[in-house]
């Protein structure tokens, strides 16, 4: 773990207070500081993994893993900043399932020739996941048939919508930790490996609430400083929302998924990295179109811009191709964050541009 950047969290809460005109100084330092934060979020969710099964090891650490996320995008919100919201959630189903799983695979296929894990559970969530294509497809369709002046019936498309992924995710919540448990049980390490001792219930709890604690004030620090540092590094919005600070807010998935991966335990690494996509996709995402009613300037809807439409498509597409088989190497590794690598080339070249939807 990169312990020593925790030195960014006291040096990004200083300049907050003393030189709160460095924009993209404060923005660098906040950006470092939320990387170990994540990771220590990481670790404490995996020390309770180890009282569970793969599954709800997995659930576990997508859930706390999402935490930065969710709170960077409700301080966004909070502000107005809508694009950047926007491009965020879809940086976060992009990275997890390209960048996250990418190296974990790679990782792993560099370890281990082959790694195996549930391939009915893992088509489950891709399947998931195209319904969160599904979603994201639909509000854009609805914005480009329905013309000018259809601002009121987009919000209200959308509110419905993030209803129906809700009940989805719950459902999804019953099958995967109750109904069809057995399928996301895993199967385990490397034979002999020790396990490392766990945390205790009540030193984990408090480290989920403390971390958490400390990722909210940054991340709060952190997007009051977005705007200015993006023009002061000829960054657009949208590839800070959907490359950057997607990238930091992965930190606790990306660490805990390689970390699985090198252990032979791709079953978890699977389920943390397509399993936080599926937060993001069917409970984030709808949480904040519904909170933005409450927090925002006015309401959030899902009218994603056709570039971020095409890179969750793309995304969904290759990784299903990949968990279909139940099986890895560190060649699907490769092609995994290919694709992510390829997909950040064409944000950093877009011209930055209000998301549809957006004033």
């Amino acid at each position: 773990m990169l312990n020593w950047l925790l030195i960014c969290v006291p040096i990004t809460i200083g300049l907050e207070f003393l030189r709160p005109e460095s924009h993209s100084l404060i923005f660098i330092m906040a950006c470092l500081a939320i990387v170990p934060l994540a990771g220590w979020l990481g670790r404490a969710t995996e020390q309770l993994a180890h009282h569970t099964g793969e599954g709800v090891g997995g659930l576990l650490n997508a859930t706390f893993g999402n935490a930065a996320e969710l709170i960077i995008a409700v301080m966004a919100l909070r502000k107005g900043l809508y694009p950047v919201v926007k491009a965020s959630l879809t940086g976060s189903i992009i990275g997890n399932v390209l960048l996250v799983l990418g190296a974990a695979v790679l990782a792993g296929g560099i370890k281990y020739k082959e790694q195996k894990f549930n391939a009915t559970a893992a088509r489950t969530q891709s399947t998931l996941l195209t319904l969160a294509a599904i979603a994201l497809v639909i509000p854009a369709a609805f914005h480009s048939f329905a013309g000018p002046g259809s601002r009121i019936r987009e919000n209200s498309l959308s509110l419905e919508i993030s209803i129906v992924l809700l009940f989805v995710y719950a459902a999804h919540l019953l099958f995967s930790l109750h109904t069809h448990k057995q399928m996301f049980g895993g199967h385990g390490g490397e034979e002999g490996e020790p396990m490392e001792a766990a945390w205790s219930l009540r030193k984990s709890i408090l480290m989920l609430a403390g971390v958490t604690a400390l990722i909210a004030w940054v991340s709060e620090i952190l997007v009051g400083s977005v705007e200015q540092a993006a023009r002061d590094f000829g960054m657009t919005s949208v590839f800070i929302g959907v490359i950057v600070v997607a990238v930091v807010g992965n930190a606790a998935e990306h660490s805990t998924a390689v970390l699985m991966s090198l252990k032979n335990r791709m079953e978890l690494s699977m389920g943390i990295a397509i399993g936080s996509s599926l937060q993001i996709a069917l409970l984030v995402a709808p949480v904040l179109v519904i909170v933005s009613r409450f927090v925002g300037p006015q309401p959030m809807d899902l009218v994603f811009t056709p570039a971020e439409v095409l890179a969750v498509f793309v995304s969904v597409l290759i990784t299903g191709q990949i968990a279909s088989d139940g099986e890895s190497n560190w060649l699907e590794g490769v092609l995994l964050l290919a694709v992510y690598l390829i997909l950040a080339v064409v944000f950093f070249l877009l011209p930055d541009a209000p998301l549809a939807g957006v004033p």
